[in-house]
């Protein structure tokens, strides 16, 4: 059976720093350091050892490159869904995450990661 693609928007394969934590009232609120391993205006794929599972929602930034935002690489804080889990381990415990964005917007300088 052929799977078909459900992107709309090219994803670039680069590692970027992101953080995020799940919303909601059971969730944990732990926040998260990990980084993006690929991106697109349209989300995200991550690896992470935190609970998460498909359709929680989540808060995240991260610093999207000059090719997703159309002129340059900002840092962008976006709440957005869990939408697949890759449940093969990535031998550190880690699992593979797959976020679509639903909104988004660039982090004031003075809320940014320092450089």
């Amino acid at each position: 059976m052929k799977v078909t693609e459900r992107r709309q928007l090219a994803r670039l394969n680069l590692r970027t720093p992101l953080r995020f934590r799940a919303l909601g009232v059971a969730s944990d609120k732990t926040e998260h350091f990990t980084e993006a391993l690929n991106v697109s205006r349209g989300g995200f794929f991550f690896a992470s050892s935190a609970p998460l599972q498909v359709g929680m929602p989540i808060e995240a930034t991260l610093r999207m490159p000059a090719e997703v935002t159309g002129n340059s690489a900002q840092e962008m804080r976006c709440t957005a869904r869990v939408v697949h889990v890759r449940n093969e381990p990535y031998g550190d415990g880690r699992i593979g995450f797959g976020a679509e964005i639903e909104k988004f917007q660039a982090v004031p300088p003075k809320d940014r990661w320092a450089s």
